[in-house]
């Protein structure tokens, strides 16, 4: 059963989102709350499957592991019955597949993809993706650089640089 959530539980998820690798005592030094009851609210969370897991953030290239990502736009045939939800799960299911959202305007589904290099990211999306009896079209953007992801900044700045500003 869900818990009817609160001021503390908003400002900790958002803590934890930010970085749930921190000490519970840090954590319950910014919400004001005991570690004990940080603990007792996280694992509730966690049975009520409101936070699902947890994450890196993994700055690839510094692995020595380079990525190439896209943005796939997809224009859908909904099923009778069942709408976007079962060619949504189908697409999920893809390795290749970092997220999938049902977005309104002229596409139905963002995903975004990845793969070793360019060619991997052409070759899913075409041999996987648009032969699908569901997929009408797809528009693919190559990404060329993420600056920031969920919410993370992935650049770094040297100690006391500043942002240039201007009016």
């Amino acid at each position: 059963m869900n818990k009817i959530m609160d001021a503390k539980d908003w400002l900790l998820l958002r803590i934890l989102e930010e970085d749930s690798t921190q000490e519970t005592s840090v954590v319950a030094d910014l919400t004001d709350l005991s570690e004990a009851e940080v603990k007792d609210r996280v694992c509730v969370m966690e049975n009520d499957r409101i936070i699902r897991g947890y994450c890196a953030s993994v700055d690839w290239e510094k692995a020595g592991e380079g990525v190439a990502a896209a943005t796939v736009n997809l224009k859908i045939t909904p099923e009778r019955d069942v709408g976007y939800d079962r060619i949504a799960e189908r697409i999920a299911r893809f390795p290749q597949v970092c997220s999938l959202r049902l977005i309104s305007g002229e596409y139905d589904f963002e995903l975004r993809v990845t793969g070793r290099n360019i060619q991997d990211i052409t070759r899913f999306v075409s041999e996987q993706i648009a032969p699908m009896e569901q997929i009408r079209e797809t528009a693919t953007i190559i990404v060329m650089k993420t600056y920031k992801e969920n919410g993370r900044i992935l650049y770094d700045r040297k100690e006391g640089e500043r942002l240039p500003f201007s009016f």
